[in-house]
């Protein structure tokens, strides 16, 4: 799986009385599928999964593959205590249709942990029917040691890492050099999904349907089928992705492939043009795209969090709402904070 471009993080929407709101999430869903982000990730750390029920978790995951449009690479976050628990999981997802994994070291397991990490990871990505991509987007940081060992796993395809720095990313990529793994992308050296792989191609033009089968009448024709899409490969290796707002063009000039950042929930489309300038290869406009938004990071995801990105999420016709206890919704004062530094960010 192609992990290049913006990844968009899902934040998930309850009613004022904190039960899901799975209707919302469907309205995200299909608003982000008309931008040009590369794909969705769903209850990654913004998504609070901590939060839901095991039966809300299925529902927020299900809901929103249902509502992706089927070129978006869809990402199930896997935040669970036990190996048990997590391929669990992972198998519902597999079979409903997601692209990939992006799995949490259990809270328990602490840095210090080593050994314990790396067989959590492994034991998950020797059982997953679809690949994994390691979780380090959080304030703990996997280690490089632990990485460079769990990138020779065929299963374990990328990493998402919170710290991009030039010395930290430079270091998982010469860790991880000696990976070399193929992709599936179209002709345009997109991702190809598993939906659209699903798409079986049926040989022939359209078809009459007999008069006489109707009962009289004229014949009607029939569409024709969808062709399969073409695809072609692409040499990859370890694929890292930058899960930082603020550090998203220095992940990318570090070596990163894509971004996850959370801000991307808020502005989508302000997020993708710093992507596109650097993979354009225009520098000057990269930088300039980057610092049109650094304040509102500062202000709406450093400062505020979730509470703060789900505000400039409403602020831009997606829904945000509040969040759910024990976090707490802006204050009036916050709420003004994140309008001024939001008012020429709206996309």
């Amino acid at each position: 799986m192609l992990l290049e471009g913006v990844h968009i993080p899902l934040t998930t929407p309850f009613y004022p009385d904190g039960k899901l709101n799975l209707r919302k999430l469907e309205h995200n869903v299909d608003r982000y599928s008309r931008t040009p982000a590369a794909g969705m990730v769903v209850l990654s750390s913004i998504g609070e999964p901590e939060t839901l029920s095991d039966v809300e978790t299925r529902e927020t995951l299900a809901t929103a593959l249902g509502a992706a449009g089927e070129t978006k690479v869809m990402i199930a976050g896997i935040a669970c205590g036990s190996v048990a628990t997590a391929l669990d999981l992972v198998g519902f997802v597999a079979t409903a249709g997601y692209d990939a994994v992006l799995v949490k070291r259990p809270a328990l397991l602490g840095e210090g942990q080593l050994r314990e990490t790396v067989t959590f990871f492994q034991a998950v990505a020797d059982r997953s029917p679809i690949p994994v991509i390691l979780d380090s987007a959080s304030l703990a940081s996997l280690a490089a040691e632990a990485v460079a060992e769990l990138s020779s796993h065929s299963n374990v395809i990328g990493l998402f890492d919170g710290d991009t720095s030039v010395a930290r990313i430079e270091q998982v990529r010469a860790a991880t050099s000696t990976v070399k793994r193929e992709a599936i992308v179209t002709t345009v050296f997109a991702a190809v999904t598993r939906r659209m792989l699903a798409v079986k191609e049926q040989a022939g033009a359209a078809t009459f349907v007999a008069a006489e089968s109707l009962g009289g009448g004229a014949a009607v024709a029939t569409a024709p089928p969808r062709p399969a899409i073409k695809t072609r490969t692409k040499a990859v290796g370890f694929q890292v992705v930058a899960a930082s707002s603020a550090g998203m063009l220095a992940g990318l000039r570090a070596g990163a492939v894509g971004v996850m950042p959370a801000f991307a929930a808020a502005a989508p489309q302000a997020s993708y043009e710093v992507y596109a300038a650097w993979k354009d290869d225009d520098q000057p406009l990269a930088d300039e795209k980057q610092l049109r938004i650094t304040s509102a990071i500062a202000q709406v995801e450093v400062e505020l969090g979730v509470p703060g990105i789900r505000y400039a999420s409403d602020l831009n016709g997606y829904f945000g709402g509040r969040p759910r206890l024990p976090l707490l919704p802006l204050t009036g004062p916050e709420r003004a904070a994140v309008e001024q530094v939001m008012d020429g960010i709206r996309n």
